[in-house]
């Protein structure tokens, strides 16, 4: 499974992939014997079917009969709620399977394996127990998880994992379950696109193949490429401290001496991010270049020495883009669009700044009970305008086009894309880019989200697929994603 982390059953924020334990099997509800007296299970039992009620009131009675006082107190009652919704409404209800056991075992967890019903997913339910006969839930988490050791799924043509795809997609925008597009190629061949759901929810507009999509972090990839080419260029190098190029306007000089720009991209920095309080209680009409950020960074301080282990940063990816203006003398904008966007030939991706017109781009939308809609946008939350770490936009079409640039050396060298595509500590995680292995191999790329955000490029080295899918609800393309990956591993050799 990936990993995960354990608080107030946010089950939706799932990370970057983790080395996979060795799994032993499934066992059923009545034969397992880590569930004594069958309480165990019975909590279980109970968990996946408030989840799959759709009823507030029921979720309620659960977290406040059958969850620890500390777990239920993690966050308010209603965000408890928002997020059994948010499960269903993205999975449409979960199916029991079997408690998973590994080698070496995970103490004080169970790791319960679902089925997902609207994309035929695997989930991993990790839960903790209080102690005493109650066994109430004290922490609690959703992954994606391996196909379970009894499921034997039959091998699969190209044809058919488009076709199956297409029946996939079809079937969620007939429930309205997907916004967004998605495209499906191998090399320059593109196999499958297509496109469901609103751009805007206010004025009934459909979102189509070329509408532009926000990329969240997946701006984190224009960085780290533009600074690798640097580095080919001579003009950076890897073991530079960041302190040569950014100055105590921003950080002071005893935290810029001791990172070097390696740590910045590999997210080993153990800086944080500067979606802080201070983001949160200012305008965002104050944030437009890069220089505005600096109020946001100033107080950073890493939490760890830097090298030492991963933790993912919005802070240090962004100091990629000061660093990259230091060093250039260009604005770190029109540098991509030089650098990266050029060459690719990406007409369709920028950072547009969002009290600007821009044609064809889908406002991003969460699920919200309170709403008469039942929606909000996230015109009010989100960045006015993308940068470094995330916030641009783009389309599928663009993504196919980057992918393709990536391979074919028109960004950098092989050497050098071969250096950010490897696991850099182990973490899933090279330089700028993801590195998951899976059963349809070494897939790379990045995600991307936040309120109403959802987008992913996956491109799986192995085999020559490139897989984009970008959505404008939340969750709304990693798990199909994830679907048409795991179609991906039943390809036929």
């Amino acid at each position: 499974m990936r990993k995960r982390v354990f608080f107030a059953l946010v089950f939706l924020m799932i990370l970057q992939p983790a080395a996979w334990p060795q799994q032993t099997g499934e066992t059923g509800f009545e034969d397992n014997p880590a569930m004594p007296g069958g309480v165990k299970g019975e909590r279980i039992r109970s968990l996946i079917d408030t989840v799959n009620s759709g009823d507030a009131g029921r979720i309620r009675r659960f977290l406040s009969e059958e969850c620890t006082e500390e777990f239920r107190t993690m966050a308010p009652m209603e965000t408890h709620i928002n997020v059994f919704l948010g499960l269903l409404r993205e999975t449409g209800g979960i199916e029991f399977h079997g408690i998973r056991t590994y080698i070496p075992g995970r103490k004080g967890e169970t790791v319960v394996i679902v089925k997902d019903k609207n994309l035929g997913n695997w989930l991993g339910l990790t839960l903790r127990f209080a102690g005493g006969a109650g066994f109430l839930v004290s922490g609690a988490a959703f992954g994606d998880a391996r196909t379970p050791t009894d499921v034997v799924e039959p091998s699969l043509s190209a044809d058919e994992i488009v076709g199956q795809t297409k029946a996939v997609v079809r079937r969620l925008i007939e429930k309205d379950s997907f916004s967004g597009a998605l495209l499906i190629a191998r090399g320059d061949d593109i196999l499958l696109t297509m496109a469901g759901g609103k751009a805007s929810r206010a004025f009934h507009v459909l979102n189509n193949v070329d509408t532009k999509f926000n990329l969240g972090s997946m701006n984190k990839m224009f960085t780290s490429t533009a600074v690798m080419r640097l580095v080919e260029k001579g003009k950076l190098s890897l073991d530079d401290p960041i302190g040569k190029y950014i100055d105590e306007s921003w950080l002071p000089g005893s935290v810029t001496e001791k990172i070097i720009i390696r740590h910045l991209l590999t997210h080993t920095s153990g800086l944080g991010s500067y979606f802080n309080e201070t983001f949160v209680k200012s305008s965002r009409d104050l944030f437009r270049k890069l220089d505005d950020y600096k109020p946001l960074i100033k107080d950073d301080k890493p939490a760890f020495e830097p090298g030492s282990r991963y933790r993912y940063s919005n802070t240090g990816m962004f100091l990629l883009g000061v660093i990259i203006e230091k060093t250039t003398g260009e604005d770190y904008f029109e540098h991509i669009r030089k650098a990266i966007y050029a060459p690719a030939g990406m007409t369709d991706t920028d950072c547009y700044e969002m009290d600007h017109p821009v044609e064809n781009l889908a406002i991003g939308y969460s699920p919200d009970p309170q709403s008469p809609s039942g929606w909000r946008n996230n015109l009010y939350t989100h960045v006015i305008k993308g940068g470094p770490a995330g916030g641009g936009f783009s389309t599928v079409r663009d993504l196919h086009k980057f992918a393709l640039a990536l391979l074919g050396g028109k960004c950098v060298a092989p050497g050098t894309l071969k250096i950010m595509w490897t696991d850099y500590m182990g973490a899933g995680y090279g330089y700028g880019f993801y590195v998951d292995r899976g059963s349809a191999g070494t897939a790379v790329g990045h995600s991307g989200g936040f309120d109403g955000i959802n987008s992913t490029l996956n491109i799986y080295v192995d085999s020559g697929y490139i897989v984009a899918v970008m959505s404008n609800v939340d969750r709304g393309a990693v798990p199909l994603a994830r679907k048409i990956g795991s179609l991906l591993g039943r390809l036929k050799k």
